[in-house]
């Protein structure tokens, strides 16, 4: 019996023996596996340096055109000043601008750029009218200041022009300024300017500066639906959608018609 339990133990030492030594085996395997995959690792070849080289350049030209930069210093984080933008001009633009960027409604979030459609007529009917849009977003001139830039440049104030504007808001202070004083020096350029909705009509200067535009002789007039109508079929390139009112486009017309007329009294 002693004999036996003897070599009972002794077989269960070689089992123990060998499962150790199996288990040593596959971690030598799971380590030269583990060496080969660093060593194949793309970063360890002057090719591979390269290319993340380029990558981290590449990341650090997007991360540029940011808004905010983190300043690893104190944790603050501070503005990138953006490049400006130049001044778009076409003749039509796309129905998403139009339906986006028209729309009057009351508060025009994310609606950050002005878009205005103009039409130029000469008296009398002699030459086709100019017709086409502009649009800004952080440029160094807003549209309306554009516009007598590149569309109407020449001060000539014997010339007689009769222009037609349809803009997704009414002027900042500055460019109701320099409207009225363009208005005073070219006496034969009239204007009728329609606006989609009335920018911070409760600002004291806004209201100042819209008076003294239509004390120049700007028409200042708010967009109804038959006006949105009008844009979309000279404007757009609409192919073959047509153009169906907003819900509430005749209430907010009628809403802005009220706040206009405030303004102006």
């Amino acid at each position: 019996m002693s004999d036996r339990n003897s070599r009972l133990s002794v077989k269960r030492k070689e089992k123990k023996v060998e499962n150790k030594s199996n288990d040593e085996e596959k971690e030598k395997v799971k380590c030269a596996k583990k060496e080969d995959k660093v060593a194949k690792k793309p970063g360890t070849t002057p090719e591979a340096c390269a290319v993340d080289e380029e990558k981290r350049n590449g990341e650090a030209a997007g991360a540029a055109g940011e808004q905010v930069k983190k300043n690893d210093g104190n944790g603050e984080f501070e503005p990138i000043e953006l490049p400006p933008f130049e001044i778009i001009s076409g003749e039509q633009m796309s129905p998403f601008y139009f339906k986006f960027q028209f729309r009057n409604v009351e508060y025009s979030s994310g609606r950050n750029k002005t878009l205005l459609c103009y039409r130029v007529d000469r008296p009398g009917g002699s030459t086709e009218p100019l017709k086409g849009y502009m649009e800004d977003e952080h440029a160094t001139a807003h549209a309306e200041e554009a516009f007598f830039q590149q569309v109407l440049p020449d001060n000539n104030p014997s010339q007689e022009f009769d222009v037609t504007w349809y803009v997704t808001s009414s002027p900042c202070v500055a460019c109701a300024a320099k409207i009225a004083n363009i208005l005073q020096q070219r006496k034969k350029l009239r204007l009728c300017l329609f606006c989609s909705r009335l920018f911070e009509f409760e600002d004291p200067e806004i209201v100042e500066g819209l008076k003294a535009l239509v004390n120049a002789g700007c028409k200042l007039r708010m967009m109804k639906p038959t006006d949105f109508q009008l844009v979309w079929e000279t404007y757009v390139e609409k192919e073959d959608q047509s153009f169906t009112p907003w819900e509430d486009c005749m209430e907010n017309y009628e809403y802005y018609v009220e706040k206009l007329a405030d303004i102006l009294k």
